[in-house]
């Protein structure tokens, strides 16, 4: 995540589904996975018509009007996402920062920034994690950009302390069964026992997907809950794609 998509399509959606299971009375967890805005390179955060389309705003009026005003105001930090009026989850807003460390101090510096992370969402029954890219790949492993993804082994301390979990998932230039063949590879590995998985597409826009581990103890709640909200307005934007 960073500071200039805040507001955007994506965020659009992605509190909505949030707050569809806090709603429902699941705790929620955040972790942005925020890195340093990349200013001028793409359109990134850009997407932002959407709120003044009140086709977009019959999905979750009260968020559709907050996010507009944090756009309008000029604020667009995570941090003023960080209200009750919009999510009352525990947030992890520290930034990841690698531009100018070695390949053995980065990975120093992410196993500390990721211990931090644990102990606000340690009571979370579901945990969100926001990374720009996704799920780890080879090809980013120890470089400056792993900072964009998440490491499996992050989401296994999120699981083991008993979250289920949710992570952001980029849809780039693959079809989607790479990605969905990558997560049943992430939930077939061992280092989630008993877990399920379960995945929302957002097909608005910039498309992206949202993959789920869920913990036995959640996943029939959780499902029921997914079900209700495509039984909504949101049904224009995401579908399942297990």
């Amino acid at each position: 995540m960073q500071n200039r998509y805040t507001g955007d399509i994506g965020d659009y959606g992605k509190l909505g589904l949030l707050r569809q299971l806090e709603q429902a009375g699941l705790r929620i967890g955040v972790n942005w996975y925020l890195t340093p805005d990349e200013a001028g390179r793409n359109n990134d955060g850009k997407f932002i018509k959407y709120l003044i389309d009140e086709s977009f705003k019959t999905c979750d009026p009260q968020l559709w009007e907050a996010l507009g005003e944090i756009v309008c105001s000029g604020t667009r930090e995570i941090r003023s996402l960080q209200t009750a009026k919009i999510l009352k989850a525990a947030f992890y807003d520290a930034p990841m920062n690698f531009c100018a460390t070695t390949s053995f101090e980065r990975k120093k510096e992410r196993y500390h920034w990721h211990q931090a992370a644990l102990t606000p969402l340690s009571h979370c029954d579901v945990v969100f994690v926001d990374p720009d890219n996704g799920l780890m790949v080879p090809s980013a492993m120890g470089r400056r950009k792993s900072i964009k993804y998440v490491l499996p082994q992050e989401l296994h301390d999120y699981y083991a302390a008993g979250a289920s979990i949710i992570y952001y998932q980029h849809k780039a230039r693959y079809k989607d069964f790479v990605y969905t063949e990558r997560n049943k590879g992430l939930l077939e590995s061992g280092a989630f026992p008993s877990a399920s998985g379960l995945g929302l597409k957002f097909r608005t826009t910039s498309q992206r997907f949202y993959f789920f581990i869920l913990q036995p103890k959640h996943e029939s709640f959780i499902r029921v809950q997914i079900q209700a909200m495509l039984e909504t307005a949101w049904k224009e934007h995401f579908s399942l794609c297990e």
